[in-house]
């Protein structure tokens, strides 16, 4: 499959397809569920990072057993914006991921939403360092999920 522009591949989905939303981190994949109306992105999981196969077949069957139609797939940009070895590396990973389970996907800008989650941890729910690691990653795709719902809308 291809990467594709976010509002075409949202609009190539069926009614009531959901999306997930990824962050690649490089020892957990964090997965983020939207509901069937694509309006509100929920932290749902992660995953352990490790060879693209097993990872895929794991994201496989979340799609499946949620109804998920479409992946909206992190990209750390650069500060500045531009496309460094993390993003390519994480675009190479989307494009692999999407041809591999057969589901459109999209890249979406997801600079310093681990930072912004983190922030809000620590500052609005007051979790300890190791309660914030067992949260942060899925936490972290829910809020790049919901900026690209949000955008779209």
């Amino acid at each position: 499959m291809a990467l594709f522009n976010l509002s075409e591949m949202l609009a190539s989905l069926a009614r009531n397809e959901r999306v997930i939303g990824i962050d690649p981190g490089r020892r957990t994949i964090g997965l983020a569920l939207s509901d069937v109306r694509r309006v509100l992105a929920t932290p749902y999981g992660s995953l352990k990072r490790g060879k693209l196969k097993d990872n895929a077949a794991e994201i496989a069957a979340i799609a499946r057993k949620e109804g998920a139609g479409g992946l909206v797939v992190g990209l750390p940009l650069s500060m500045d914006g531009t496309v460094g070895p993390a993003a390519q590396a994480a675009r190479d990973w989307a494009f692999a991921l999407s041809d591999m389970i057969g589901l459109p996907a999209a890249l979406w800008d997801e600079r310093l939403s681990s930072v912004a989650v983190n922030r809000f941890l620590i500052e609005e729910a007051d979790l300890t360092r190791a309660k914030r690691a067992e949260v942060v990653d899925r936490a972290a795709a829910a809020w790049m999920l919901q900026t690209a719902l949000d955008t779209v809308r």
